[in-house]
């Protein structure tokens, strides 16, 4: 979320220092003179590049933090299928980088693969937009749009991913290096500037925003459109200041090719006549350079060292769509300012930019200072396990947030709610006597208590009777069927007693909000009940209306009744409850409708504000896991293999996603569980991570440098050479003559 894993130093332009030089030669390298800002060492087409990072990066993020809720609400699919392409679509996003790297290196080079990839990034934004305007087609259109932009989306982003950063390190002069590397910095900062903004507008404009009747999703992802739209044309608009390198030739590619030699060539010599070597790489030897050979060793060695990475991003991308779920189940209001659930997301990023000094200049310096110096794999296994004590911690809070949540009858079970107005208890009752009785206490005479769901077990349809008091032999019955819910509603007029009852399905109103219905007791229908910008047009005598979906709030209801307005004020509907209005007596002199309100699914009681300890531990991991990772690999790399182990990196974070989305699907465990599992598999992950590291031995991509050096000066003759050959033959023709 915060853009760490966008780090841009990964791709600085190593590659243009000495060690490449072999990929372009210095006539390729631009020799105009750029403006400088203000009469410093920095170009002004950095500041194009900044901004259109910033835009970019408000755009991804800001979309995807409603994308989940975007997928349930919207297309109404399950939680479990909108957690899985949720993450389908982040793996794309970080599997298509080592696509757009070599067409950069390649083929295009950074400037136009930037430019043809990012309008493709605007049409997906466009498409995808479209597709959340309800009245443009139906439901297999707006999936069709969705999936379409998603795509181009992932391509458009991952393509220009390992490419803008190394552009804007282009623009420096070598001898500028201290300029380049706070213009890294900075950089970094507009990747977090633009996750942290969008993250808390964008929830903004899709849950405040009504439009078309609903939640504005439209212009929640046409925001971010529009800026990925000013994100080219900033872009584009520097371009006359930009120093744009030819392409340098496919790195990765011929690392591939390489490694394809050789495992081709070991296959074609296995028979035992042939002399094993020292390195499986060894067998590339015959068409590729030992450089190159013991640079891929030492790519490999670390790419090896990467393969439990991925199950650190299966916990950490979890924000965007678990986590996100799970705020929805939770009370969001901060003493008048009411949170959206996909806006909580935001902490990571907020908390990345406060942690991430506190790391650098007091915990580290504080261990150093203790002797203790905690080196990168050791930092990034303890990162892995404050990823796992978050998701421990997310286990608690998922616990306490599913107890409002209604519980569903399985096989021989039934669900019942009774609705007592008559001024007596009633006795519920089920004729083969399995069930014991149970008696609702009369809710107008008892200061009226909200009355329970109460669980009949039933083998079967079973009649249930209901005595109504004050009318002797009379009571009611209806039949009842295994695994449903009903609600009965007991009431007793002036000479006799009747009972409404009702089927539903009990279910907590999704994305934090709340839902209420009306039951009519009055003597007449009741019109043009209104509340806010939703309504219900009639409501029978004696009827139940279906449930209202509306935001959370004191809600005031207007209705019509013998042709006079009445308002009724139903108090607070709160986050995740679902409530029942009984219109239960009228006073037309006063105007008034004495009405009852029930409780019938519990509103959500436990505070958002509980997830900041597991946000707190998540992104401390992310700094000790992800900015040392980032760091340690830069260190290991060669410096024209830089590159090549950035796809690698990227490529863990695709990994984890996956490993999520088919756990989604996988997994029939309940979210607390899955939550457990989850922090056990990572906490596995790091024993054998910090296994594998104990036996990793660092290495210096700088004595490959020192190497070549020292070959080169063997080659090179010795001081005076040539001067003693041509003395040596000036005496040898003067002892001839």
């Amino acid at each position: 979320m915060s853009g760490l894993r966008d780090d841009p130093n990964i791709l600085s332009p190593a590659g243009h220092k000495s060690g490449v030089r072999k990929f372009f030669s210095r006539d390729a390298v631009p020799t105009k003179r750029v403006p400088r800002i203000c009469g410093t060492n920095y170009p002004l087409s950095i500041m194009f590049i900044i901004v259109n990072e910033f835009c970019e990066r408000f755009s991804f993020y800001g979309m995807k933090a409603v994308l989940v809720l975007y997928f349930l609400n919207y297309l109404h699919w399950s939680e479990n299928d909108s957690t899985t392409v949720y993450h389908a679509f982040s793996a794309i996003c970080y599997f298509t980088p080592i696509f757009g790297a070599p067409i950069a290196d390649a083929w295009l080079g950074k400037f136009n693969t930037i430019f043809w990839l990012s309008i493709l990034y605007v049409i997906g934004h466009v498409i995808k937009s479209v597709g959340a305007i309800p009245t443009v087609g139906g439901t297999e259109l707006h999936v069709a749009l969705s999936m379409i932009g998603l795509v181009a989306i992932a391509f458009g982003t991952g393509g220009i991913k390992p490419c803008v950063s190394a552009f804007g390190g282009d623009q420096f002069d070598a001898e500028h290096a201290k300029e380049r590397a706070k213009f890294f910095s900075i950089f970094y900062m507009s990747i977090n500037a633009g996750s942290l903004l969008s993250t808390f507008v964008t929830p903004l404009l899709r849950g405040d925003v009504q439009c078309f009747g609903t939640d504005c999703y439209a212009l929640a992802f046409g925001v971010p459109a529009a800026l990925m739209f000013v994100a080219l044309i900033v872009f584009v608009g520097g371009s006359g200041m930009y120093k744009k390198y030819p392409p340098q030739g496919n790195i990765l590619g011929q690392f591939f090719k390489c490694i394809g030699f050789a495992i081709n060539n070991r296959w074609r010599h296995r028979s035992s006549e042939h002399p094993k070597r020292e390195h499986w790489l060894d067998w590339a030897s015959e068409k590729y350079s030992k450089k190159i050979i013991t640079e891929i060793k030492m790519v490999t060695k670390v790419l090896f060292l990467y393969i439990p990475l991925p199950m650190f991003w299966a916990l950490f991308d979890q924000q965007g769509s678990r986590w996100t779920l799970q705020a929805t189940r939770m009370n969001l209001d901060f003493k008048g300012f009411v949170a959206q659930p996909d806006q909580i997301q935001i902490l990571n990023p907020l908390l990345i930019l406060i942690l991430i000094p506190i790391f650098d200049l007091g915990i580290y310096p504080l261990f150093r200072l203790c002797k203790l110096n905690i080196k990168p794999i050791p930092r990034m296994t303890i990162g892995m396990i404050l990823a796992a004590l978050a998701f421990a911690v997310a286990t608690v809070v998922e616990i306490q947030t599913t107890e409002t949540v209604p519980v569903a009858p399985k096989a021989g079970q039934v669900y019942m709610q009774v609705l007592n107005f008559a001024p007596d208890d009633v006795t519920v009752t089920l004729p083969d006597n399995a069930q014991p009785e149970f008696i609702q206490e009369s809710l107008i005479a008892n200061e009226f208590q909200d009355p329970k769901y109460v669980k009949l077990k039933i083998s079967g349809p079973t009649i249930v009777t209901v005595g109504i008091p004050g009318t002797p032999e009379q009571s009611c019955q209806f039949e009842v069927l295994e695994k449903k819910d009903y609600t009965m509603l007991v009431d007793r007029g002036n000479t006799a007693g009747y009972c409404l009852h009702t089927e539903e399905e009990r279910l907590k109103p999704p994305n934090g909000q709340t839902s209420v219905r009306f039951i009519n007791l009055l003597p007449g229908t009741v019109t043009d009940i209104v509340i806010g910008e939703s309504n219900i047009t009639v409501v029978a005598r004696e009827a139940f209306t279906d449930y209202l979906l509306l935001k959370r709030g004191n809600a005031e209801a207007k209705m019509q009744y013998n042709g006079q307005n009445y308002t009724v004020d139903l108090g607070m509907l709160n986050f995740g409850g679902a409530y029942s209005v009984v219109l239960k007596d009228v006073n037309e002199a006063n105007k008034e409708i004495t009405h009852y309100k029930v409780e019938d699914v519990e509103a959500n009681n436990f505070h958002v504000a509980w997830q900041v300890p597991q946000y707190v531990l998540l992104s401390a991991g992310e700094v000790m896991f992800s900015v040392t990772g980032l760091d340690f690999s830069y260190s290991q790399a060669p410096a024209n293999m830089k590159a090549v182990l950035q796809a690698g990196w990227l490529l863990t974070v695709a990994f984890g996603n996956v490993i999520v989305l088919i756990v989604a699907q996988a997994s029939s465990l309940e979210q607390w569980a899955e939550f457990i599992l989850f922090a056990a598999l990572l906490i596995a992950v790091a024993i054998i991570f910090a296994i594998m590291g104990y036996f990793y031995v660092p290495v210096n991509p700088d004595d490959l440098k020192e190497e070549d050096d020292q070959a080169d000066d063997i080659k090179k003759p010795p001081p005076n050479f040539y001067e003693t050959i041509m003395d040596a033959n000036m005496e040898e023709k003067k002892t001839k003559i």
